[in-house]
């Protein structure tokens, strides 16, 4: 859904705008919301694989008070209205280097990155990628790895290897055939009671366009295959097979890091959470108590003040962190990233076809 002027759906959006952009051939859409100061910084805000930029719709507002506001519908995912270049390009690197390529189109330097849930690891891929572009990271609830055990370990590295590099064309097929079902039994189960917290906090605007993008879903099924493996294609590596790259990347973060997590979360656990505070003690982390994981939603304007009163405190004087000294070789990342540091931000490299 777009809207010249998101006031016309609710008073609490006024303000907030749609817009579109090329982008290395393709149509984008993202919304906007302009700052209330104009030395602010622009917040870069970064949904997750299974949404679209209509998620922080609630957030944007508030956060317009600490800067300009934009968050563009990532390729790829299973809701809003850009194009996917091919069926891997939800996968959080691909889009790292797609948020590299759109903050070059617009012109943004030094934005503050955030990212939500998938989203988080997609932020931390692309100030890695991009570090000239990021001037902070704000990760929200962020699908990062954890502690695992040897065993675990060792299990991810053989087993589950292999488990999931068979699963994907047999889930692809699947979805393929039963994705309408699949998505008109989430309507009639519709609940948000499974991402923690206490859903009543929710807008009942927000709650209520969430209902019509998912009717939007039901309507145009042949998105989900793609969306959904390369997601869980994605996040299960970082998570538990290719971990090494995204730790060093973690390890090589030189911005000021805001580490948001609702204790009520059940889908990142606190141990997550323990583990990222351990690895960066530099960084800083706020829990926000009886939250889940719609976090920025949820508390919207909570989210907003702790996000102001961090910056001001990292951005005056301005300092970055020193990176953790790296003890391994350098992440050369895949192929499709290797060297590409200081390739242009042009279409052969956001659209390729590799993974």
């Amino acid at each position: 859904m777009k809207c010249s002027d998101w006031g016309e759906r609710s008073p609490r959006w006024a303000g907030i705008r749609s817009q579109t952009v090329e982008v290395c051939g393709r149509s984008v859409h993202f919304l906007t919301a302009d700052a209330a100061r104009p030395d602010a910084p622009t917040h870069l805000l970064i949904h997750s694989t299974l949404g679209s930029a209509t998620n922080w719709l609630d957030t944007i507002r508030p956060l317009t008070a600490h800067g300009r506001v934009i968050a563009p519908d990532m390729p790829g995912t299973l809701a809003g209205h850009t194009a996917s270049p091919h069926r891997r390009a939800a996968r959080a690197e691909i889009n790292a280097r797609f948020l590299r390529a759109f903050t070059a189109t617009l012109g943004l330097r030094d934005v503050v990155a955030h990212g939500w849930s998938h989203g988080g690891l997609v932020a931390l891929l692309f100030a890695d990628l991009a570090p000239e572009r990021v001037d902070g990271l704000v990760l929200v609830a962020p699908t990062l790895p954890g502690p695992l055990s040897a065993a675990q370990e060792l299990g991810w590295q053989t087993l589950g290897r292999l488990t999931v590099a068979a699963g994907s064309p047999v889930l692809r097929g699947l979805l393929r055939l039963t994705g309408r079902r699949l998505l008109e039994l989430k309507k009639r189960r519709y609940g948000l009671a499974a991402y923690g917290g206490d859903p009543s906090r929710l807008s009942p605007d927000i709650t209520a366009l969430w209902a019509e993008e998912l009717d939007e879903m039901r309507a145009r099924p042949d998105r989900l295959p793609d969306a959904v493996t390369a997601f869980l294609g994605s996040a299960v590596s970082a998570l538990y097979i290719r971990r090494r790259p995204v730790q060093e990347a973690i390890d090589r973060v030189a911005v000021p890091t805001l580490l948001l997590w609702g204790d009520q979360d059940p889908l990142i656990g606190r141990p997550v959470i323990d583990d990222l505070a351990a690895r960066r003690p530099d960084w800083s982390l706020h829990v926000l108590e009886s939250v889940g994981h719609l976090l920025p939603v949820e508390a919207a304007d909570a989210y907003a003040d702790v996000v102001g009163a961090w910056w001001r405190q990292v951005a005056s004087p301005r300092r970055r962190p020193a990176a953790r000294p790296r003890h391994e070789a350098p992440w050369r990342g895949p192929s499709s990233m290797r060297d590409r540091r200081h390739h242009h931000d042009g279409l052969p490299e956001f659209g390729e076809r590799h993974g």
